[in-house]
């Protein structure tokens, strides 16, 4: 049985700086304390008047490599991280204040935001967290990939993810499962960084595009494993997968009860599995081909 908690936000503001992995320009990122209710929100601080853009579905555009929300001509990307480190630590309600369109990608984790918020400290507030409890197996697939939430096996979110690219693949296939407690969150999630394949790397450099990333500011995998880099978990690219996981699961809005398990899924299933969870909790028919229920 799920026992109900408060709902939380910061106690003070916090600040976190760096380079967009895609722009390469500076940005930074105050995280701020919200009024109970008032759930998770980005605002472009830069643009005049600031824009605000809720972090639900709703504003999600698809997008390759990293999630993005747009309300209507301004958008913020890479939200991902941002979104796990508050999700993954219990934050219900903040502001978070960006001076520009892509969010600093510091190291490619989520640690440079979970150390801040917990820096910044966190206060219990009068509203009741209402989490979105799953009661039936609910499955998104597309090609050889795959999410799907369960039943929770416990009180609250567990994440579990399988990571295979195949024989032979510089990536070995790797299978990780976390209950998401804060406390988990910032040991086992927030520390594992961003990785790519070093030819992907190649393929997005010769677009024009992260020129300013090296080896050393990402995992990029050549055949002998990482490049100019060391691994902080055997396992490190499942714990950035489940991550990613519980950084789009934030756009449901609100907590979730269940046992989410993903094979090959990457930012886009996970939006869609949130919009059939939303609608499945709403009583209206899921939408999207990929969408099923599961025995």
């Amino acid at each position: 049985m799920t026992s109900a908690r408060p709902q939380h936000t910061l106690a003070r503001p916090a600040t976190v700086a760096g380079l967009g992995y895609w722009s390469g320009r500076a940005v930074s990122i105050e995280f701020r304390p919200a009024p109970a209710g008032a759930g998770l929100r980005f605002v472009r601080d830069d643009l005049s008047p600031p824009v605000g853009l809720a972090a639900t579905v709703a504003h999600q555009q698809p997008a390759d490599r990293r999630t993005v929300l747009v309300s209507g001509a301004a958008r913020v990307e890479m939200v991902e991280h941002v979104l796990a480190a508050l999700h993954g630590l219990g934050v219900d309600n903040c502001e978070v204040g960006v001076t520009g369109p892509e969010l600093p990608g510091c190291d490619g984790s989520a640690l440079a935001f979970v150390e801040a918020i917990a820096d910044a400290g966190l206060v219990a507030q009068d509203s009741v967290a209402d989490p979105l409890v799953v009661k039936q197996p609910l499955r998104c697939a597309a090609g050889d990939g795959w999410i799907e939430a369960r039943p929770a096996i416990g009180d609250g979110l567990s994440v579990e993810y399988n990571l295979d690219y195949g024989p032979g693949a510089a990536i070995h296939a790797q299978w990780f499962v976390t209950d998401v407690t804060p406390m988990s969150f910032a040991a086992e999630l927030a520390p594992a960084r961003t990785f790519v394949l070093q030819e992907e790397a190649e393929h997005i450099r010769s677009q024009g595009l992260a020129q300013h990333v090296t080896a050393k500011d990402l995992l990029i995998f050549g055949p002998d494993g990482p490049i100019d880099n060391t691994l902080r978990y055997p396992d490190e690219c499942a714990r950035h997968k489940a991550l990613d996981v519980v950084g789009d699961l934030a756009l449901l809005g609100r907590p979730l009860v269940g046992h989410v398990v993903a094979c090959r899924s990457g930012h886009r299933l996970n939006a869609e599995l949130v919009r059939a969870l939303l609608h499945q909790a709403a009583g209206s028919p899921p939408t999207g081909n990929s969408v099923r229920k599961s025995a």
